[in-house]
């Protein structure tokens, strides 16, 4: 199973991004994409951003399972207090709960980066201490 997790700026544009395989079942963190899949990885995630925006001023739910689909990976979506997005690409089936608790551990990360003064808006996270902290906690959900 692998995972492709980005954050969208409230502008649209990637901000943060991540290929990450699984650790559950004995996996060894290393993504196992087709590369038909991991060519258009960043275009199947951008496409689900129009029904993200129909769903979001539909519902009040800021987790959404299965979003979207595309040749049996799903998508993931987590909607921040600041319309930042939170998305994810997987094959995995039925870890909704361990996705969504890995959104909301994010989502403290992400704020916590948000407080830096260091930080502007929607620049790239370039934080070596971010990304070891994101892929910590997908060792521990994902």
């Amino acid at each position: 199973m692998s995972y492709y997790f980005t954050i969208i700026g409230t502008n649209d544009t990637p901000i943060y991004e991540l290929e990450i395989g699984t650790y559950k079942q004995s996996g060894d963190g290393k993504p196992n994409f087709p590369i038909e899949i991991k060519e258009i990885q960043q275009f199947i995630v951008n496409a689900s951003l129009d029904i993200l925006q129909d769903v979001q001023f539909k519902s009040n739910q800021i987790f959404t399972k299965n979003l979207d689909s595309f040749y049996g990976y799903q998508i993931y979506s987590f909607l921040t207090q600041g319309n930042c997005k939170f998305l994810i690409s997987t094959n995995a089936k039925n870890h909704d709960e361990s996705i969504r608790q890995f959104f909301i551990e994010i989502n403290e990360l992400y704020v916590k980066n948000l407080l830096s003064p260091f930080y502007n808006l929607n620049d790239p996270i370039r934080s070596t201490g971010f990304d070891s902290r994101v892929r910590m906690l997908a060792k521990k959900y994902l």
